[in-house]
């Protein structure tokens, strides 16, 4: 089965849609627009699939809003034409969802929040309790504060470590071309639509082009997102936006747009990047009974498997877990500082708010930030 026939069966999408598409190229959000993408993603939706909308615009419908026809070089210039434009941008969305009874939550981001261990695992954990309850999270970056992402960031990254965040399956850019040529078609009337290749495509880079006035990328962050998203093993489909139905039709497996494929799946891929990608903050030592569990069942590590915790780590450090005889079997992500683990570990995961006051996961591991060796 081609990679193409595997999208209807794909269950975590991610979905970003460029300021270009969401405003009409500066005209203000095109609400009729914003109507037709929410129609096919309640679709989506109500098919199983868990959706994350990425969303650009808030800068630029608040420059549309406050008159600006420039995007303006200071930041906080940019800053508030963000704090304008998010309010419109978020409300639009809710309007529209709620005519499928759905609800969306609104969730800013910044780089920040994606390289800091902990900050990532709230992130994640926030994002899996939303999906959850069936409601869309429609992210941004959070342009109102951040300060140099503003200039050098762009939603398309953003996207791509939403997909990893998530372990996505596939990422969709939704853009203002059909999907990437072989050169600019704005300008050379013999480039060719690329259908698919690696996103690890050496020649890919030549054949990008840079941003308009009102996004931050062009399609070479469009390229660089979809190798980011495949380290985490998602695929990236680069295609129009406005193409009749789009989102309805690559979910069945209709041969649109530009595929970029990873070279393994979401989780192998993850688990690879998690092994290799911290250095080991701690030790957890485990009882026989927690380690048949990890090696044979792939399950998450729960406090009373745990017989003693060591060495000064926090929420969301990389911990090594050993069995009794200080053998690593696994190694991964824990919900809880040493201190807090050392207080609930060898306890039923019921007992963690009684004796630590609070919960955040009922896992000390969960199996998707955990790495059998």
């Amino acid at each position: 089965m081609s990679i193409r026939e595997q999208l209807p069966t794909a269950q975590r999408w991610v979905v970003k849609i460029g300021s270009a598409l969401l405003t009409n190229n500066g005209q203000g959000l095109d609400a009729p627009a914003i109507a037709g993408w929410v129609e096919q993603l309640a679709q989506l939706q109500k098919s199983g699939v868990e959706l994350v909308l990425v969303s650009s615009g808030a800068v630029a419908a608040g420059m549309t809003h406050l008159g600006w026809s420039e995007r303006p070089d200071a930041i906080h210039e940019l800053q508030a034409a963000a704090a304008v434009g998010q309010t419109r941008l978020v409300q639009t969305y809710e309007q529209e969802f709620q005519k499928y009874g759905l609800n969306t939550a609104q969730v800013l981001l910044d780089h920040d929040d994606l390289s800091n261990r902990q900050r990532y695992l709230n992130a994640r954990s926030t994002l899996r309790a939303l999906t959850g309850l069936g409601i869309i999270p429609i992210v941004n970056e959070n342009d109102t504060v951040v300060t140099d992402e503003i200039r050098f960031g762009d939603n398309d990254t953003l996207g791509a470590l939403v997909a990893n965040l998530v372990v996505a399956d596939v990422l969709v850019i939704l853009t203002d071309q059909d999907g990437m040529y072989t050169a600019d078609p704005r300008s050379n009337p013999d480039a060719q639509l690329i259908g698919e290749t690696d996103a690890n495509d050496v020649t890919l880079d030549a054949k990008a082009g840079d941003g308009g006035k009102l996004g931050r990328g062009g399609m070479i962050t469009k390229v660089r997102a979809a190798r980011l998203a495949a380290r985490s093993g998602a695929h990236t489909v680069i295609v129009g936006g406005r193409i009749e139905n789009v989102v309805t039709r690559l979910r069945a497996g209709e041969s649109l747009g530009t595929l970029l494929t990873a070279d393994q799946r979401p989780q192998a891929a993850r688990k690879r990047w998690l092994a290799g990608q911290l250095q080991v903050r701690g030790c957890l030592v485990l009882d026989d009974g927690a380690v048949r569990v990890l090696k044979q069942q792939g399950k998450s590590l729960l406090p009373v498997g745990v017989r003693s915790a060591e060495g000064d780590f926090n929420r969301g450090d990389m911990v090594s877990c050993v069995d009794s005889e200080g053998s690593e079997v696994a190694r991964g992500l824990v919900n809880y500082s040493v201190q807090e683990s050392r207080r609930i570990i060898g306890r039923p995961s019921e007992e963690i708010e009684s004796r630590l006051g609070y919960v955040d996961e009922p896992e000390l591991i969960h199996r998707d930030n955990l790495v059998v060796l």
